[in-house]
């Protein structure tokens, strides 16, 4: 018996927007009025539309004719299902935008049963406008709009149509996103706008954002404590990224024993700037452990013995004998601006402990002043490991795949997450629904190897069961890491994951199923049309 599908929409976008149960809702209405004209065109919506989810007692059926001849200036016009599910889109997006007006304010987020109020951090948004400043005030397109003003919400309204956000995530990490495929017209329409945030959400993903409960329509409306957050993950992105050992070999001086260098691989970049902190505070004779950048920073004491530690000829030791933390705050401040370093934050954003602040302050000393030794033997040791994992590209591109699909664990290291199995399960399970055992599985933390080994026994039997070409291969070779195997069993997954999203789009296919010949003809009559002679006979 085969599985069920429910209704396909060629756009994954536009079915990532609603449930099934939606989808078939909104089918059958749209059935409904084709069965009793033959056909449904521009006319026939708004008496439609205006009894949907949204639409109800927000527009009238005068006002929805209206925002349909914005997009079909010819009313006779038929359209599809897709084009009636995009129409319903962007009057949700107009009803919105209506009912944010009448309450003049757009820190209100309209729910289905209730109407929530967000608070908004007036010092983050000044940090994240003042960042967005600094690292795009030369981009040719975004400069015409910079400066920003924090005293407004040009941020929110600027973020609108995407490009902000895709060019700062371009600005975290180079190269993430292609800049020719972000629409950069003077006025977008919204189809554009959503593609900038398709785009900008899946880019987002894929460096290792949580966007979790962040729509496309949320950043088409500018909310504005859904678009801080995204931000502040980009900008902690940013500030972290050379805490990794192909960046900065010199933190393998964190540890003792050069064997502990690969468990400085799969450490998280904020538990690696914590680490780096507490390494020099230990140094320096400071006995308290900071575990955290809010609570454990307030009184600015370890900020003190770092800056102290690290730069002693801007410091003085007056700055841990006052007794008022906002003074010593003060001061710990003003010490880093010798450094050159970005004032991130307030004396007061210190003594309330506010973490993401308190993370790009500590970001900023790192990079400008790490105080690590240049051991040649220690650092020699740093990059064979880095090169060794971090440099492929392969490695690369299945990493930012997998997060891509939005699992609940973000890879850092590939090679050395996907050890225990788990993260491996997760992807199968985004790849084949139903496919893993849960109750055969374990979750990290592991510590009882043949527990990893049970959870990749169960990675290669689902591989087996999806066709992979899996001889030879055991559970055991993922545990130990074994690279060679491990690419070669995310390299089927991966292009087993795609050739089925192309079969659910049924795109060119007509029904069939598509095969590795039909993707290959399909890009080699692309480049045909483009004027070009080159083809492409395999991958």
């Amino acid at each position: 018996m085969s599985g069920y599908v429910g209704v396909l929409v060629s756009d994954p976008w536009l079915q990532s927007q609603f449930t099934q149960v939606e989808l078939r809702g909104l089918k059958t209405k749209f059935l409904s009025s084709k069965k009793e004209s033959g056909h449904v065109d521009i006319t026939n919506l708004p008496p439609l539309m205006a009894k949907l989810k949204g639409l109800t007692n927000v527009l009238t059926e005068e006002e929805i004719s209206e925002i349909l001849a914005e997009s079909y200036p010819d009313t006779s016009q038929e359209i599809d299902f897709e084009a009636f599910l995009r129409a319903y889109l962007n009057l949700q997006a107009r009803a919105a935008a209506k009912l944010g007006d009448s309450k003049h304010s757009s820190s209100f987020l309209k729910a289905t049963t209730t109407t929530l109020l967000h608070t908004i951090n007036d010092s983050e948004k000044a940090s994240y406008v003042a960042h967005i400043n600094s690292y795009l005030g030369e981009d040719p397109f975004m400069k015409k709009y910079l400066p920003l003003d924090p005293a407004t919400n040009d941020l929110f309204n600027l973020a609108k149509d995407g490009v902000l956000l895709c060019k700062l995530i371009n600005v975290a990490v180079p190269g993430t996103i292609d800049e020719r495929a972000i629409n950069t017209k003077q006025v977008l329409n919204p189809w554009e706008r959503n593609e900038n945030h398709t785009l900008c959400l899946n880019s987002a993903k894929a460096i290792g954002c949580t966007v979790v409960n962040i729509g496309t329509q949320d950043l088409v409306e500018g909310r504005p404590h859904l678009l801080l957050g995204l931000i502040s993950q980009i900008i902690k992105i940013q500030l972290l990224a050379d805490l990794n050992l192909k960046k900065t070999p010199q933190l393998v001086e964190l540890v003792d024993d050069s064997r502990d260098v690969e468990e400085l691989l799969s450490l998280p970049p904020e538990k690696m700037l914590l680490k780096w902190m507490n390494f020099h505070l230990k140094k320096a004779g400071y006995e308290k452990t900071v575990t955290n950048f809010s609570s454990d920073v307030k009184d600015g004491e370890a900020y003190a013995v770092l800056l102290n530690t690290l730069a002693p000829e801007h410091c003085t030791t007056a700055t841990l004998d006052t007794k008022d933390p906002t003074e010593r705050a003060k001061m710990v401040l003003e010490q880093a601006e010798k450094l050159d370093c970005k004032r991130y934050l307030s004396p007061k954003d210190i003594v309330e402990g506010s973490a993401n602040l308190n993370l790009a302050f500590v970001a900023q000393v790192f990079q400008h002043r790490n105080g690590l030794s240049v051991d040649s033997k220690k650092i020699s040791v740093a990059e064979k490991v880095a090169d060794d994992v971090l440099v492929s590209r392969e490695e690369r591109a299945f990493r930012l795949w997998i997060n891509s699909l939005g699992i609940a664990t973000y890879v850092n290291n590939l090679f050395e997450d996907v050890k225990n199995g788990w993260v491996l399960l997760e992807v199968l399970d985004k790849v084949s629904p139903g496919s893993v055992n849960w109750k055969h599985a374990s979750k990290p933390p592991i510590k009882m190897p043949f527990r990893k080994v049970e959870n990749c026994n169960q990675v290669i039997k689902i591989g087996k069961q999806l066709n992979f070409s899996l001889v030879n291969v055991a559970g055991n070779d993922i545990v130990q890491g074994n690279k060679k195997l491990i690419l070669a069993f995310l390299w089927q997954l991966m292009r087993s994951n795609i050739l089925q999203l192309l079969k659910n789009l049924r795109f060119r296919s007509q029904g069939k199923e598509m095969t590795d010949a039909d993707i290959l003809n399909w890009a080699n009559n692309k480049v045909k049309k483009s004027g070009r002679n080159f083809s492409n006979g395999e991958f």
